[in-house]
């Protein structure tokens, strides 16, 4: 295998079942890393907005809760009461710990594409994460 990138229509990514033997096989594989790589980031804006929901489903003391009423008499009227219920911010962590899994899996398989040291699927990974950061990271601002 070589060690320095090349400009190749042969390639295996992954797993031996996913062997790249012409031009056409190699468009298609790029534009599947591509996708990947959209979704590995997709992932990564899903996974900041759960631990944000997860963060105000925290318990809170009764320290905390004078502050906060404090806060919610100052605030406008308009404002909704804050939930805090613990079995909800189980399920928020639960959730944010299966996202992270796939996260993680799904990174792994991106780099372990890169590791093919094709051109075209490096292109095509820098490509999708710069298209999945477009995409996703306005969604930032719904929070």
């Amino acid at each position: 295998m070589a060690m320095h990138f090349i400009f190749s229509d042969k390639a295996v990514l992954l797993f031996d079942f996913w062997s790249v033997h012409s031009p056409a096989g190699m468009a298609l594989s790029v534009l599947v890393v591509l996708l990947l790589a959209v979704l590995y980031e997709g992932i990564k804006v899903g996974k900041a907005k759960l631990l944000h929901r997860t963060l105000e489903s925290l318990p809170v003391s009764s320290s905390q809760q004078v502050i906060l009423d404090t806060d919610r008499d100052s605030a406008s009227l308009d404002s909704p009461p804050v939930n805090r219920r613990p079995f909800r911010w189980f399920l928020c962590y639960f959730g944010q710990s299966l996202v992270h899994v796939a996260q993680v899996v799904i990174g792994y398989f991106v780099m372990l594409t890169v590791m093919s040291y094709n051109t075209w699927i490096f292109l095509g990974v820098v490509l999708g994460s710069a298209v999945g950061y477009y995409l996703t990271y306005p969604l930032l601002n719904t929070m």
